[in-house]
């Protein structure tokens, strides 16, 4: 497994941008495909985004599409996920996963994750 940590949220107003940052370490970050999920109390996991090793396909949950790009360095061992046009709905813990296989990205079945950094969008 991979040890992963997250940065880069904080509050914003509607309409606003972050970027989010995830480094890995402990592992063959080139060989894991990457996700990010988010998180809302009272709620499950949600997919967000999810990229393949090689960084040549992306993937999005219809609710983010157009406005959230993910994307990896492999010499920073690090994934992003650029957010913009964020809306009040986008507020919750982001986490970034990693694991070989990336059905079980999508699937939420990582066998690493993050902490998590905090997302809050104000109207």
């Amino acid at each position: 497994q991979v040890q992963l940590v997250e940065s880069g949220g904080g509050s914003v107003q509607a309409g606003g941008s972050l970027r989010l940052s995830c480094v890995a370490s402990g592992g063959t970050f080139s060989r894991h495909a990457m996700g990010w999920f988010c998180q809302v109390p009272g709620k499950e996991r949600g997919f967000v985004a999810a990229i393949t090793w090689t960084g040549g396909n992306q993937f999005y949950a219809d609710s983010v599409k157009g406005r959230f790009t993910i994307f990896r360095e492999s010499a920073e061992n690090t994934v992003y996920l650029q957010m913009n046009s964020l809306n009040v709905g986008d507020t919750a813990v982001y986490c970034c996963s990693a694991e070989f296989s990336l059905v079980r990205i999508r699937d939420g079945r990582a066998g690493s994750w993050g902490q998590g950094t905090q997302v809050t969008v104000s109207s």
